[in-house]
């Protein structure tokens, strides 16, 4: 048998030693890769608000709806061809939509048949401004529930005031200079379902750090029968 020279050992070594770290590398590579995004990711979600509003302080509904449009992507929230058109954005006249503002999907509102479908979209910490619902000319106040699906929402209604146990929450102060009336807040995170407390009662929601999508399953919703706490709002 052929004598193995020390030279042809030490290329051999060098050998499955080079394919041992190409294969630990690869695996690296393989567990460094998300399968799903992370709150780490959260500046491609993040706009300032700067971004919805002109020079003019108009503010811009494309530029809102771009920023939804991330935010769906970011979570995987299954979108479909005209989707984009369908979805409604508004800052309440607050020209801080980046705070405080409401885009959504109306899937249904049926007047005849009293249900409606909605999902609502909140961008990161941002606040659905504090409202409530009266009975309208041919239809009874908004009975309504709201079902997380990605994301966390803040949801606050009437009852004993627990704000303290949240700091995160902090009101705009574009909305009643900081203030609000419904100071009870339970946290819900996907897969958590609440109804409104009382009919009529006064409500709000903000959402976490990595925004909120939310589905909302109510009665028939009369825009002209929603009031709102802060009157510059409405």
């Amino acid at each position: 048998m052929k004598a193995i020279s020390r030279y042809s050992v030490l290329c051999m070594v060098g050998a499955l030693l080079l394919t041992s770290a190409v294969s630990t590398a690869k695996d690296l590579e393989i567990s460094k890769s998300p399968t799903h995004q992370t709150v780490n990711d959260l500046e491609s979600i993040s706009f300032s608000n700067d971004y919805f509003y002109n020079q003019q302080g108009e503010f811009l509904e494309e530029k809102a709806k771009d920023a939804i449009i991330a935010m769906l992507e970011f979570h995987g929230y299954p979108t479909f061809e005209g989707m984009r058109e369908k979805i409604f954005v508004m800052d309440y006249n607050s020209g801080r939509f980046a705070e405080v503002g409401l885009s959504g999907l109306m899937y249904e509102n049926n007047q005849t048949n009293l249900y409606m479908l909605l999902d609502i979209f909140l961008l990161p910490n941002q606040m659905l401004a504090e409202h409530w619902h009266v009975d309208g000319e041919t239809t009874a106040a908004k009975r309504e529930g709201w079902l997380v699906r990605w994301g966390k929402s803040y949801i606050a209604g009437i009852g004993e005031d627990n704000m303290a146990q949240f700091p995160e929450v902090k009101i705009p102060q574009i909305h009643m200079d900081g203030e609000v009336h419904a100071k009870n807040i339970i946290e819900a995170n996907p897969g958590d379902f609440h109804n409104l407390k009382e009919v009529l009662s006064k409500h709000w929601q903000m959402a976490g750090p990595e925004g909120a999508i939310i589905t909302e399953v109510a009665n028939f919703a009369d825009g002209a029968a929603v009031k709102r706490s802060d009157p510059k709002m409405n």
